[in-house]
């Protein structure tokens, strides 16, 4: 017996959950430290921290946060060394690609939904060949609310001219799931991704989790 049933699409969050993309994020991050005689920190310690972007990079690089006062600045300089660099490492994750697959098989739109900006987003999908196929590719700042706010996935269904109902969303976030269940979608939890420090999925409330892309599919009927 599947979990959903008669699911017409199903959506995306992008980092730590279709792409690996934190690689290059620990890295335009770790730069900013050498470039200032700071030591170079493990990518092992950014990881962690991936899916918060220029937060959780941040946080690592230089321990502060986004009420400091030079935040602003050293997050442009952030997103500069990431704007040159950020296909370099980045990859799909291990059976994403198959399970998209699958997907486009069983006749099921999708699409991605991520709190990155446009200015990546729309440069880093079009130069990898997986989203070619995708409906919808919505980013942050695509309508005037970023998840958890519902308004993005609203965008998105509405792109794909589906009900959001008949939608499900997938994230390696709290986040995700809270705009999913906004947004009156089916939820799934990914753990084959970042995930956040200390990250707990089963306080979440999604109501599914997956440890692999594959595992998706046996949740749709």
């Amino acid at each position: 017996m599947s979990l959903f049933n008669g699911i017409q699409a199903v959506l995306f969050d992008l980092d730590g959950t279709l792409i690996d993309s934190a690689p290059d994020l620990g890295a335009a991050a770790d730069k900013m430290r050498t470039d200032r005689g700071l030591t170079s920190l493990a990518y092992e310690a950014y990881r962690p921290f991936a899916g918060a972007g220029a937060r959780g990079m941040l946080s690592v690089a230089f321990g502060i946060s986004p009420d400091h006062g030079d935040f602003p600045l050293l997050r442009e300089e952030f997103f500069q060394n990431y704007e040159r660099r950020m296909t370099e490492l980045t990859e799909i994750f291990e059976g994403v690609s198959e399970m998209i697959t699958a997907l486009e098989q069983r006749g099921v739109a999708w699409g991605v939904v991520t709190n990155k900006s446009e200015r990546f987003t729309l440069p880093l999908t079009a130069a990898m060949p997986l989203f070619a196929n995708a409906k919808a590719i919505i980013s942050g700042d695509t309508t005037p609310h970023a998840k958890p706010h519902p308004a993005p996935l609203f965008e998105a269904a509405k792109r794909l001219g589906i009900e959001p109902a008949k939608c499900i969303y997938v994230g390696d976030d709290l986040r995700d799931i809270e705009a999913g269940r906004a947004a009156n979608m089916g939820t799934v939890a990914a753990t084959y991704g970042y995930l956040g420090h200390n990250a707990d999925t089963t306080k979440w409330g999604a109501d599914a989790v997956i440890s692999a892309p594959a595992a998706l599919l046996s949740l749709l009927a």
